[in-house]
């Protein structure tokens, strides 16, 4: 596909993305104007949306992490393994206390929709293999 852009991350000009496994794309930008600040994900006719500062809190905790972690995404509802990006979004110790997704029933695959965003920003090394990917700090 190799469809990435870089547009100014709003709206009117989001970010065109593929997911990890580069087998799907979507569009994303920031709405800073959402209570609270929300980074949405279009994905064909439905939209998700997760907690703006998750582009900030993910990177922090990907660089203490200092090493690859596995992404693990998973719709929500689904289980997810332990020492994963996914499990690391929906759990209390986490800087949300909790899930990063907004809309309930929507709250998932964390990890397939936000790491691209913080690839195209040059802040994480993302793998792009069919499945099992990770993802680090640069």
């Amino acid at each position: 596909m190799n469809q990435v852009t870089y547009g100014d991350g709003t709206q009117a000009d989001p970010w065109l993305l593929e997911t990890p496994s580069r087998s799907s794309t979507y569009s994303a930008w920031r709405d800073e104007t959402a209570e609270p600040p929300a980074l949405v994900v279009q994905v064909g006719t439905t939209r998700l949306s997760y907690h703006l500062r998750a582009l900030d809190d993910a990177l922090a905790m990907l660089r203490e992490h200092g090493d690859w972690m596995p992404l693990g995404n998973a719709d929500e509802g689904k289980p997810v393994k332990d020492g994963t990006l996914e499990a690391w979004a929906r759990d209390a110790g986490n800087p949300v206390g909790g899930y990063y997704g907004l809309r309930k029933g929507y709250r998932g695959r964390f990890a397939n929709y936000v790491t691209p965003i913080l690839e195209l920003l040059g802040q994480v090394e993302l793998e792009h293999g069919a499945r099992n990917n990770r993802v680090r700090a640069v």
